[in-house]
């Protein structure tokens, strides 16, 4: 037993003392009580936190409503940079070590002689692959079906999505979305089942169903596309509510009355006021009426015109001219 005395006088005769054992243990619980205070206040402080607050003090899945959509200024003299520190120059694509330049009839018919360079022979050969694709999608011949460079969707999903002011959570219609040049950008960008399609040719919508969507990893997004060509919008469901809906260079290739009874069933499937309806390249089924009819038309469907708008190309000298449209009555 240790003993402790403050002074050998007889007011402090009794003097204090403490035991062994009762030292120890406060030593240890003053331990353990400084190793929880620095446990806690390193958990606070940590840089990657099991939960995110976004500033508005929504959750982490709320911080997607704010995803940039276009291409800064900022980006741009990224890539220039980034090209420059390189020495990068344009160079012709000829054979060279490693590099068989190939046209995309020459690869089709390397593909169905040779198979790809390793492969399954006789009944294997179709027990390895889970979604067999025709060689002609998988050479991307449909890529080469729009009159323009494939990269041209990317400017008309940037386009509309920022017109019509999309967020994840909205939905859209394209009428006639072919083999989804634009349409995989919303896809992508959109929660699944939020995008919904009518087209009306096979082909287009094999390359979309049996190539693009799974080659983009995008088959779990889940987009509704079908096949018609009546301008008939019931199989989508009838409570759906859309906030845009957009066709690419279709109705210029429909007759006008059909555009009417589409446009006529749409207006109910249409967000009220904030929703937006776009229409590429000319309005003719509506100019062609004459007057002040294409107007009066409009309005006895409750739609609005907002006017000609235009967008030009990230990547190419081209712009592209849109009409919008909204619904003004609930």
């Amino acid at each position: 037993m240790a003993f402790l005395s403050s002074s050998s006088s007889p007011t402090m005769q009794k003097g204090i003392f403490v035991s062994v054992p009762v030292l120890v243990l406060s030593v240890s619980f003053a331990a353990a009580v400084f190793f929880l205070l620095s446990s806690s206040l390193s958990s606070s402080s940590c840089s990657c936190p099991s939960s995110i607050s976004s500033p508005n003090g929504g959750s982490v899945s709320d911080v997607r409503l704010e995803e940039r959509i276009s291409t800064t200024r900022e980006d741009i003299e990224w890539v220039r940079d980034l090209i420059r520190s390189n020495g990068l120059h344009m160079q012709k694509n000829e054979l060279r070590k490693g590099i068989n330049p190939r046209t995309r009839d020459q690869q089709l018919a390397d593909l169905k002689q040779y198979k790809g360079i390793s492969h399954y022979e006789g009944e294997e050969a179709n027990n390895h692959t889970a979604l067999p694709c025709p060689g002609e999608l998988l050479v991307e011949q449909h890529h080469s079906n729009y009159g323009e460079p494939w990269a041209g969707g990317r400017d008309v999903f940037e386009f509309l999505a920022e017109s019509s002011n999309l967020k994840p959570n909205s939905r859209v219609l394209e009428i006639g979305c072919g083999t989804l040049r634009v349409g995989l950008h919303f896809i992508r960008y959109l929660n699944p089942s939020h995008f919904h399609c009518l087209e009306k040719d096979e082909l287009s919508l094999m390359a979309a169903l049996r190539y693009e969507l799974p080659s983009q990893g995008l088959l779990h997004k889940r987009p509704l596309i079908l096949r018609g060509d009546d301008m008939e919008f019931s199989k989508f469901g009838s409570g759906v509510s859309y906030d845009l809906i957009y066709a690419s260079a279709v109705f210029l290739h429909m007759p006008d009355k059909l555009v009417w009874a589409g446009l006529e069933r749409l207006v109910e499937k249409l967000k009220p006021y904030e929703g937006r309806i776009f229409v590429s390249h000319n309005v003719k089924f509506c100019s062609r009426l004459g007057g002040d009819e294409c107007g009066k038309k409009l309005a006895s469907l409750g739609l609005e015109y907002l006017g000609k708008q235009t967008h030009d190309s990230l990547l190419f000298n081209h712009y592209e001219i849109w009409f919008g449209f909204r619904r003004l009555r609930p």
